[in-house]
């Protein structure tokens, strides 16, 4: 049966979010502790607190009710109890779309059970410490080759431009599951500094909103979304064009461009 009336479903894959009318700037969400977060908002930077880290992966999100599942409307986790609204120009995001590695989970790794994996691991490090003799490494040589092992990866890591790429399933603002995905943005430690200092065109605490949104959901567990949107508790979300060079990169090919947004919170 078919229901002329009701808008199509969104790709699978699709990137959705609040932009300003002409399409300049795109406003994606992440969350921090307090300390982060307030030193931030005034000075509109995200680095103005020390305890802004440069040295680990950060991820955004342009989706407003997957930030609130992720957070729990801020109530989830005590260190990212505030959410910032981060506005950047489009631009500035094409570019980190342009550097997006997609996320990729093995079947061999998923399906293992935890002891054969910690055999597997054992048996890999014991064959890494082995000398060429045939015998084992001194405990000294072991340590030291670990340690080597550690600084070689982290090396790698703060030196990496690749951005990681997620599809999650989407979310509503009652935390209920949609069947499409929303995209997850994993910004490296080698451009954190850049994205920090040059990328970001304004930072609002969202926090209050988030919290509001689920008082009214807790108290009106039957009010529609319209009333919601008209709150201003939710954020009209539109389609964000991907130009066709850049989808397959993001794992987008096998949708169907240019169909409608979402039409349920």
């Amino acid at each position: 049966m078919s229901f002329p009336n009701l808008p199509p479903k969104p790709p699978t894959r699709q990137i959705r979010a609040l932009q300003d009318q002409d399409g300049a700037t795109i406003t994606v969400y992440q969350a921090y502790p307090s300390t982060i977060a307030t030193a931030a908002v005034a000075h509109q930077r995200l680095d103005a607190s020390p305890d802004f880290r440069t040295t680990r992966m950060t991820w955004i999100k342009p989706s407003w009710a997957w930030m609130l599942y992720r957070s729990g409307h801020s109530y989830k986790d005590p260190g990212q109890e505030r959410i910032l609204a981060i506005k950047m120009k489009r631009e500035d995001f094409l570019g980190l779309l342009g550097k997006g590695v997609l996320t990729h989970v093995t079947t061999s790794t998923a399906t293992a059970s935890p002891r054969s994996g910690s055999r597997q691991k054992q048996q890999q490090q014991e064959e890494m410490t082995s000398d060429s003799q045939g015998g084992t490494n001194t405990e000294t040589e072991k340590k030291a080759s670990k340690k080597i092992s550690r600084e070689s990866k982290r090396k790698d890591r703060l030196q990496s431009l690749n951005v990681k790429i997620q599809w999650d399933p989407e979310r509503t603002v009652r935390l209920d599951s949609l069947n499409y995905r929303s995209i997850q943005i994993g910004i490296p430690a080698g451009l954190i500094k850049e994205w920090a200092e040059n990328m970001i065109v304004s930072i609002e605490d969202v926090t209050n909103k988030a919290r509001e949104l689920k008082r009214i959901l807790d108290e009106r567990p039957d009010v529609i979304d319209e009333e919601l949107a008209e709150l201003g508790l939710v954020p009209k979300e539109t389609e964000f064009e991907v130009p066709v060079e850049l989808r397959s990169r993001l794992g987008m090919s096998h949708d169907a461009p240019g169909l409608v947004t979402r039409t349920s919170f």
